[in-house]
Formats: structure tokens, C-alpha cells, sequence
């Protein structure tokens, strides 16, 4: 057939287009097959007029009557390919969103809904359900009515053995993080603090068999008080610069222990070193310090005289006073400091250069004149 539909569909040759046609100005094969009149594909590039001219429930598909209130027109939220999904314009809608969220209009609230007296916009947007935000305010009940892992999340099956309610731990806005009030726990810290219900001792922790509260507080980890009385092994096992503080870079070197200059309430003042050693016995001198003696920082000292050491005289050969330590009366000899270098033994006065009788032994004392040793 050649020509236009309308030659012969014109309603008396053939069927033309009925009273309520839709009104448009495209020719019949714009929409309709050869085969029949339906079902019939649409251009609405040429439709004139708003969409309910025709979407009026005569001429062609118009709002249900579940369809929701609103005065917005079909093509703020439809597309011309399908009434649905649709894209809604909330801002034209009046009354309450539970007015078309009622489960029939619309998608309302679940079985499983929080109870609250709040409307849908207070937690949810006008984008999506999820994710909300809940105003707790009007909320009634204990946390726990809603927060019981079915209405919404619960205590997981990993949370501290507590009989606490959320908000005496729990902030309405997060989780985490959370204050934690102690005084209702039970059990020892470390029923908690074991690193899977909560942070437990770090793989660098102090070796020590003391509970968590002996040396830290329930308000935080740091600062600590440790008790070094339980601690075992030697104080650089934990005073290694890693696990707690060490030297400093400028320290004294020494292999000695910690315990030996400091006390387990400071490092400062340090106490005063007790030299044992027989080259030292004790701190016969209390004018000295430490730098007279350990000149470049060290434990190992500085002999003043190192052909003497490690006798008194190591140190102490200027000291020694020359012709004041006699030995032989006649001819007159003197000790020399080689002699006395350890200010014991050979202190024996001699009648002559025998050598061989004793004219007098010194007492406990030095005879010397003037302080010279």
C-alpha cells in the first residue's frame, strides 16, 4: 500500500483514530504496526501539552488510586520509557511522609522498624532509607530494646562481659570510641584485656606477673606506675631504650646494672657509688667525683700514673712526697714511691744499709710531716 496511513484509516474507509486518541500530530506508523493497533510504542517528543492530557485514565494510563498525593506532574518523576523505576521529587509533596510511606502507597515502616514516635525525615533523607541518622531524644526504653541484634546492632559476641547499659559507655553518635566504666567489671583485668575482648599486654610488655591496675589506671594506658619490686631479671631487660627508657646517648658507659647508680623511683639524683674493688676500697675521699677519676665518661678510669697501676700509687705517685719516708737511719735512705706503692708493707725503719735490724715500726698512721702520703 502506498500513501499515508490516514488515505485509508479514516475512520471511513478503515479505523480511523477514536474520539480518545491521544492528541499528537505523529502519523499512525510513528507507533502502531501493521498488525494491530496495540500494543503501540509512543514518540513523546511530539506530544503537546503536560502528560496528563493524555495519562488522564481515558486516553491513556492516568495515576491510580494508590498513586501517591502530590501535584507534581508525570515527568518530574517518570521517564517516557516506563512508569517505573520513577525518581521522586520530595520537595513538592505535602503532609507528613508517613501519608504515602504507609506500606500501601508507599514502602512504610518494616516489622522489624524501630519503635519512635519519629517521622520518616527526622533519620532518613529523601535519597534513600539507609544510611540514617537516629535523634536518640525520642527514643523511650532502654538502649537494649532497639540494640538487641535484631531491631538494630547488638552487643557482638566478642564484647566485654559487662552489665552495663549502651549509654553509660556508648555515645548516641558512634560506637566507638567508647568511655568504659570499670567499676561495675568483675574479674581480673586481663579477663578483658587479653587482646581479643580488648587490648591486652603488647608483645613488648614488661615482663612482669603484676595485674593490669598494679601499674596503670582505668583511665588509660599511660602514664604507669610500676612496682619493680615483682619485676624480674636485670633492670636492662626492660630499660633497653624499646620497652622502656634506656641510656641516653650521653650516659655514663658502664656495664653496670641500672640499680647500681639509680633508685626505682627516679633516675635522678643517682646514688652515690660504693666502690668494692681492692684498688679502691670504698670512698676513702669524699672530695672526689666521678670525673676526677673516670675522665672520658666511662667506667674504666684514668690512671694518672699507669705504670703503678693498679696500685695507690697509680694515682697517687704526685702525691708522693720525696725524702719524707726515711728507711735507713745511717746512711740516711728514704723510701722511694715504687717501694710504697701500695701504702702497705716496707714501712720499716732500719738502723743501717743491712737492712737487718728494725729501729722502729711505724704505727696505723703515716709518719709523714705535712700530709704527704
Amino acid at each position: 500500500t502506498t500513501g499515508q496511513c490516514v488515505n485509508c484509516h479514516n475512520g471511513s474507509t478503515a479505523s480511523g483514530k477514536t474520539p480518545t486518541h491521544i492528541a499528537s500530530s505523529n502519523v499512525c506508523e510513528e507507533c502502531h504496526r501493521t498488525s494491530s493497533w496495540t500494543p503501540a510504542r509512543f514518540d513523546h517528543s511530539s506530544a503537546a501539552g503536560l502528560c496528563s492530557t493524555c495519562h488522564n485514565g481515558s486516553s491513556a494510563t492516568g495515576k491510580t488510586g494508590s498513586h501517591i498525593t502530590s501535584s507534581n506532574v508525570c515527568d518530574e518523576c517518570h521517564t517516557t520509557s516506563a512508569w517505573i523505576p520513577t525518581s521522586f521529587d520530595h520537595s513538592a509533596v505535602s503532609a507528613q511522609c508517613s501519608n504515602c510511606h504507609n506500606g500501601s502507597s508507599a514502602t512504610g515502616k518494616t516489622g522489624t522498624h524501630i519503635t519512635s514516635s519519629n517521622v520518616c525525615d527526622e533519620c532518613h533523607t529523601t535519597s534513600a532509607w539507609i544510611p540514617a541518622s537516629f535523634d536518640h531524644a525520642s527514643a523511650s526504653g532502654q538502649c537494649s530494646n532497639c540494640h538487641n541484634g535484631s531491631t538494630a546492632t547488638g552487643k557482638p559476641g566478642t564484647h566485654i562481659s559487662s552489665s552495663n547499659i549502651c549509654d553509660e559507655c556508648h555515645t548516641t553518635n558512634a560506637w566507638t570510641p567508647a568511655g568504659f566504666n570499670h567499676d561495675s567489671v568483675s574479674g581480673q583485668c586481663s579477663n578483658c584485656h587479653n587482646g581479643s575482648t580488648a587490648t591486652g599486654k603488647t608483645g613488648s610488655h614488661i615482663a612482669s606477673s603484676n595485674i593490669c591496675d598494679e601499674c596503670h589506671s582505668t583511665n588509660a594506658w599511660i602514664p604507669a606506675s610500676f612496682d619493680h619490686a615483682s619485676a624480674s631479671n636485670q633492670c636492662s631487660s626492660c630499660h633497653n631504650g624499646s620497652i622502656a627508657t634506656g641510656k641516653t646517648g650521653g650516659h655514663f658507659v658502664t656495664t653496670m646494672q641500672c640499680s647500681e647508680c639509680h633508685s626505682t623511683n627516679s633516675w635522678v639524683p643517682t646514688r652515690r657509688y660504693s666502690h668494692t674493688a681492692s684498688t679502691y676500697p670504698g670512698d676513702h675521699n669524699s672530695g672526689v667525683v666521678c670525673l676526677n677519676c673516670h675522665q672520658s665518661n666511662t667506667q674504666t678510669a684514668t690512671w694518672t700514673s699507669g705504670g703503678y697501676r693498679p696500685d695507690c700509687a697509680g694515682c697517687h705517685a704526685s702525691d708522693y712526697e720525696a725524702n719524707e719516708h726515711k728507711k735507713v737511719d745511717s746512711p740516711r735512705l728514704y723510701y722511694t714511691v715504687g717501694e710504697l706503692r701500695d701504702c702497705a708493707g716496707s714501712c720499716h725503719r732500719y738502723t743501717d744499709s743491712s737492712l737487718t735490724t728494725i729501729e722502729r715500726t711505724r704505727n696505723s698512721k703515716h709518719d709523714a710531716n705535712d700530709g704527704g702520703f
